[in-house]
C-alpha cells in the first residue's frame, strides 16, 4: 500500500529531525521538505519589494498556500513512481481543516494510497529555545515578536486527527528532551515498519 506521510507541527518543534530519521528508517522513500521552496518565496518578496517576513499579511496572501499546493502536488506525483513519500512541513492549519483533509484523502484514494500523519509535540518554551539556537532568518520576526507570534500558535494535537473514526494512521512524537524523543522515535519506526 502506498503511503503519504505528513510530519507536522508548528515551526521549531523538531519536524526536520523527526522527518529525516523516519526517512532513513523507511528508506527507500521520497523525502520532501517544504523549506526547500523558501528560495522561491524569498525571490517573490524581492520582486514585490516587500520585507522578508514569513508571518506577514503579504506572505499569507501571496505565498503560503501556494507553497503547500506545490509540495502536495509534487508528493502526489511521486506516488506514481514510489510507494512512500514523506513531506516535512508544518501543515498547522491544514491538519485542523476537516474539508482540506477529506479532499487530500480523496486525492490519495485515486492513487490507492493512505495518509499517515505524524504530529511532533513540543512545549512552547522548548520551541523558543530551539528557534534561538537554530538562528535562521525565517525566525527573525518570530523571535523579535515572540509573545505575539506564540499567542497565535496552537501546539495542541489536532482533534480531527485524534479521532478513532478516521482511518488514517496517526502518531504523536514527543520532543521535549532527547530521551523523550528517542523513545517516541523507536515506537514510531516500529509501528511504521509493520
Amino acid at each position: 500500500m502506498k503511503r503519504l506521510i505528513l510530519v507536522t507541527s508548528p515551526p521549531a518543534c523538531g519536524k526536520t529531525y523527526v522527518s529525516k530519521e523516519l526517512a532513513k528508517a523507511l528508506n527507500p522513500i521520497v523525502y520532501m521538505d517544504k523549506d526547500t521552496l523558501i528560495v522561491l518565496s524569498k525571490q517573490i518578496f524581492v520582486v514585490a519589494g516587500e520585507e522578508y517576513n514569513r508571518s506577514s499579511p503579504f506572505f499569507e496572501e501571496n505565498i503560503r498556500n501556494y507553497e503547500y499546493d506545490a509540495i502536495v502536488d509534487l508528493a502526489l506525483e511521486s506516488l506514481d513512481y514510489a510507494d512512500l513519500c514523506l513531506i516535512n512541513a508544518p501543515f498547522t492549519r491544514e491538519v485542523r481543516d476537516v474539508e482540506y483533509m477529506r479532499a487530500l484523502r480523496r486525492r490519495l484514494q485515486k492513487k490507492d494510497a493512505r495518509l499517515v500523519v505524524v504530529w511532533v509535540k513540543t512545549d512552547p518554551e522548548v520551541v523558543h529555545q530551539r528557534m534561538i539556537q537554530r538562528n535562521s532568518d525565517r525566525d527573525i520576526w518570530k523571535l523579535q515578536h515572540w509573545d505575539a507570534y506564540n499567542a497565535g500558535v496552537n501546539y495542541e494535537i489536532p482533534e480531527c486527527l485524534n479521532d478513532p473514526t478516521v482511518t488514517d494512521e496517526f502518531y504523536v512524537v514527543s520532543n521535549n528532551s532527547d530521551e523523550e524523543l528517542r523513545a517516541s522515535m523507536r515506537m514510531l519506526v516500529t509501528m511504521m515498519r509493520r
